[in-house]
């Protein structure tokens, strides 16, 4: 009898304890924007301006970018699966909890709107973003980055307002394999020309 009493006390005080414990470990969890500032202060700067903003064309802007997709590339180069040299030795320097608190901080930011510069691509473009390129099986951009470029969390990114030159170089880094994180993208990538992938790549640029 005692022994049952024991046991119905433990169990009793584990079922009290653990609201409290998921909602400690709920808060532990919860990125923090403050340190990614710091973060991105000390560290990441250089290369993407303090706050992720419009820095040179050929580095992404991060500006509300989702934070599960950063996460996922920030793992990614960490991992080798993405290969850039420069990307993996500061990816390497974090933890999963400073990946997590720096993303909060670049998704907290409002993105500033950018611009297309070459109108005699603008209309094809256009017509590849949201029709793709029936001949080729090429699927239409807006599928999976959405018609206004918003992306969807963790496996498609914010394309609106990326700088032309970056998203160019990203599609012909994937048509030409040195980029190997995204099959779908390498499938894409593979059955455009160079044309095609610059008029895309300027159209985004003016997504808003």
């Amino acid at each position: 009898m005692k022994r049952l009493a024991a046991l119905l006390t433990c169990l009793m005080s584990a079922a009290v304890a653990a609201p409290a414990l998921a909602a400690e470990t709920a808060a532990a969890a919860k990125p923090d924007a403050a340190k990614g500032q710091t973060i991105s202060t000390s560290v990441c700067a250089a290369c993407h301006t303090n706050d992720g903003s419009r820095g040179s064309p050929a580095n992404p802007i991060l500006q509300g970018q989702h934070p599960e997709y950063l996460v996922k590339q920030l793992g990614e180069f960490k991992e080798g699966k993405r290969d850039n040299a420069i990307m993996k030795g500061f990816a390497s320097a974090l933890s999963e909890d400073d990946m997590r608190n720096v993303a909060a901080f670049y998704a907290g930011k409002t993105a500033k709107p950018g611009f297309a510069k070459n109108k005699n691509l603008v209309a094809l473009g256009e017509k590849i973003y949201r029709g793709g390129i029936a001949d080729r099986s090429v699927p239409a951009c807006s599928g999976c980055h959405s018609p206004t470029g918003a992306g969807i969390p963790a496996q498609y990114p914010r394309v609106a307002g990326q700088h032309a030159d970056y998203t160019e170089a990203q599609l012909l880094a994937f048509r030409g394999g040195t980029r190997k994180n995204s099959p779908q993208m390498t499938g894409v990538a593979a059955k455009m020309n160079d044309q095609e992938i610059k008029a895309v790549s300027d159209y985004i640029a003016g997504l808003q």
